[in-house]
């Protein structure tokens, strides 16, 4: 087997020039011939869990009653000194004669309905008189874009401006296509700084021009193919691959790629440092590196893969897209690079000298002299000498940045995660300055059963009992709408149904906001029993419950999601080292990195810069990553510790390949980091999120737990680490260093 490994990597070696050109070649075909992500996908918002009951809610409401109440995109019309009288007259007709399909060219919208805060009670208005709403009203065919283009050309054309007036759009449609042009607009500054952190940090690195150059094309051919081979593996398995990926995508492969390329060249200038000659020693990195690189891409390709386990569309969507970018990434690195290490030699490392290099007697492939005496790494070191105490340590940095998810709150940042000066956002807080916040988004609580609209006695008594629930602000029922059968507002012609518009005192779709809708959720039946209605049946429709549904179906499916990954990540780790005790606790340390993340940011945004809330996706997105990454990061420390054991007794294995795996590992963690963290090139909250929990808990895996707490686990645990191999023995005849 080894011979045969040596054959392989020799002919690999031979055919190097081939195999560059074929991947330059290819790259460009494909930028050529293929689709990319951002042509077939969608918004991550509006992939939402199929069997939510707020959906069932919101069919119903559709289905049994004359006019819609729920609305996606709406119009402000706001003047802090007051809108006129005929003002206020002017927008409530206009609601009516586009309901009745009399407004010319505006076809699309199937109704609309007008709200003024001079007439709406206390608690739900804001100074009197000033503002008011436009709901509109789309069939389903209408998408988010020709919601949004319809309103503002409305405004244009029928509404008009005022002096001293603000005029806008707002709701989940136009919130979901700017937070996609956003997106659109900051992916090629994602990419261009991306690219010149990975060449800066390379450069600096191994002070060489070669060496960021070979790593720049690689991740840039990796990019080309991740991105095409993900779309066309949606289009062609008919699963969707969100746009909003693609800023995702890239750091991922730019990062990981960058990655794999410092593990490749540092071993390589160390062959060369030590008189290797560059063919040989090309020949000698694809042995020792390339086994490590592929298991470690084929680890964090399956983890990722494992979201295809969840329920929710918008997180299987992620997994495929992820995983496919990973193996192109991981192919990529073990093909290309060492290839182009071959071809460039001592050059790559231009202007640092390097040893010359020399030809070994019969031309084999070991270097004429011993190799010079690594130097241990101080981190490595304490965790071998003092294994308990460097445990203690790292597990006290990494509990006491988890602990704040004790305090985490999750809520889905539909607008107020948008920039500042997005037209959207200022429309909604113009809205929020003349009605209570939730005004944008009220829960509809609809009711079901035989011949309960007619009950308008106990009705009215349920209206009270809603009103008084916590987080309402006002209350909107049957009681207020004495014509509410011929209009089908808020009872349906057939008297079986009736429904109530409870707006909220807060954002809509923010953590308290859903609290609230779920408190009032679970006592719905209680209510309907006090109002009289024993054997109806009531759910509530709109944003707030739609995005508690997503909350508690993505916590569901981290709950299924993580054993899948990890369970996956450990069989490749037991079947990779041939051990079974060492990937326990080795997969334990990869999710150790997550929480510790998440705690973080928790304190950091939530906390420190006031957001109040993570966005619910963030956190699973995240915890799959970061145990996925620090998984690849596993394979290559204790794939190096491994390596040495075969000769060294275990702790000399543990402290010299620890050593040697920890400077790369600590290099390549800073730099995926560092581009996880240029993901707050993109002015969206959730991106922010993303950017800071990824760079946060990549450095504290990096240089914490595989520098600190692996090699002292290994340690403490000893030889019964690579239990029931032998890999690892307690004393050997210890090889020269």
């Amino acid at each position: 087997m080894r011979r045969a490994g040596v054959l392989l990597a020799r002919l690999f070696v031979t055919l190097r020039f081939l195999v560059v050109a074929a991947w330059i070649g290819g790259a460009v075909w494909a930028l050529i011939a293929l689709p990319s992500i951002s042509g077939t996908g969608g918004s991550i918002s509006s992939l939402v869990p199929q069997n939510a009951p707020a959906l069932t809610a919101q069919r119903i409401s559709a289905e049994r009653f004359a006019f819609p109440v729920l609305s996606n995109t709406m119009i402000v019309v706001r003047n802090p000194q007051g809108l006129t009288a005929a003002r206020q007259a002017g927008l409530v007709s206009l609601a009516e004669q586009l309901s009745a399909g009399h407004v010319a060219g505006f076809g699309q919208i199937a109704g609309a309905l007008p709200l003024v805060n001079t007439l709406m009670p206390s608690p739900i208005t804001r100074h009197r008189g000033s503002t008011a709403l436009l709901y509109l009203y789309f069939p389903p065919s209408v998408g988010i874009y020709a919601q949004t283009r319809t309103a503002r050309r409305l405004i244009a054309e029928k509404i008009g401006h005022r002096p001293g007036e603000f005029v806008g759009v707002t709701g989940e449609a136009p919130a979901q296509a700017a937070r996609t042009n956003v997106i659109s607009a900051n992916l090629k500054w994602v990419e261009l700084a991306t690219v010149l952190l990975v060449a800066l940090a390379i450069g600096l690195h191994f002070r060489a021009v070669g060496a960021a150059a070979v790593t720049v094309v690689a991740v840039g051919i990796a990019y080309v193919f991740a991105d095409r081979l993900a779309a066309q593996f949606g289009r062609l398995a008919g699963v969707t691959v969100p746009n909003n990926v693609q800023p995702l995508l890239i750091v991922l492969v730019f990062g990981i790629v960058t990655d794999y390329s410092v593990f490749f060249l540092s071993r390589f200038r160390a062959l060369l440092s030590e008189g290797v000659e560059r063919r040989a020693a090309g020949v000698r990195v694809l042995r020792q590196i390339a086994p490590l690189v592929a298991v470690a891409g084929i680890t964090v390709a399956a983890g990722t893969a494992g979201l295809l386990v969840a329920r929710l569309g918008f997180l299987r969507a992620f997994g495929p897209g992820l995983a496919v970018a990973v193996a192109v990434g991981m192919v990529v690195a073990v093909t290309f690079v060492p290839a182009a290490l071959a071809m460039g030699g001592e050059r790559l490392f231009w202007p640092r000298k390097l040893l010359p290099a020399a030809v070994p007697a019969g031309g084999g492939s070991e270097p004429p002299s011993g190799p010079a005496r690594p130097r241990r790494h101080l981190a490595t070191r304490l965790a071998v000498r003092h294994p308990v105490l460097a445990a203690v340590l790292a597990a006290a940095i990494v509990l006491g940045a988890a602990s704040g998810l004790l305090r985490v709150a999750v809520g889905n940042e539909v607008i107020l995660g948008l920039p500042h000066g997005s037209g959207v956002r200022r429309a909604y807080a113009q809205a929020r300055d003349g009605f209570a916040a939730g005004v944008l988004a009220p829960a509809v609580v609809v009711v079901t059963g035989p011949a309960v609209g007619y009950d308008r006695a106990a009705l009215g008594r349920l209206q009270d009992l809603l009103q008084r629930q916590p987080g309402i602000a006002v209350v909107v029922g049957p009681r207020d709408q004495p014509l509410a059968h011929r209009y089908g507002v808020s009872i349906s012609k057939t008297g079986d149904a009736a429904r109530y518009a409870a707006f909220l005192k807060v954002d809509p779709t923010g953590a308290r906001a859903i609290a609230d809708v779920r408190h009032i959720s679970q006592r719905l039946p209680a209510l309907l029993r006090a109002a009289g209605m024993p054997n109806a049946y009531a759910t509530i429709a709109g944003d707030t419950a739609l995005s508690g549904d997503t909350v508690t179906e993505t916590l569901g499916d981290l709950g299924r999601v993580v054993p899948t990954v990890l369970g996956i990540i450990f069989i490749v780790m037991a079947v990779f080292l041939r051990a079974l005790v060492a990937p326990a606790y080795l997969v334990a340390t990869s999710a150790l990195a997550s929480l510790a993340s998440l705690g973080l940011t928790v304190y950091v945004m939530q906390m420190l810069f006031g957001y109040g809330e993570i966005t619910y996706y963030v956190i699973f997105i995240v915890t799959v990553l970061l145990i996925s990454l620090g998984s690849d990061y596993n394979v290559f420390l204790v794939g190096r510790i491994w390596q040495e054991g075969r000769r060294r007794s275990l702790r000399q294995a543990v402290e010299i390949g620890g050593s040697r795996a920890a400077r790369p590992i600590t290099t390549a963690g800073f730099v995926l980091a560092a581009s996880f963290a240029l993901l707050a090139v993109v002015p969206l909250r959730s991106f922010r999120e993303i950017a800071f929990a990824m760079a946060a808990g990549l450095l504290i895996d990096a240089f914490v737990i595989r520098t600190i707490l692996v090699p002292a686990l290994i340690t403490f645990v000893g030889s019964r680490s690579a239990w029931p191999g032998r890999a690892l023995r307690e004393e050997r005849v210890a090889a020269p260093d």
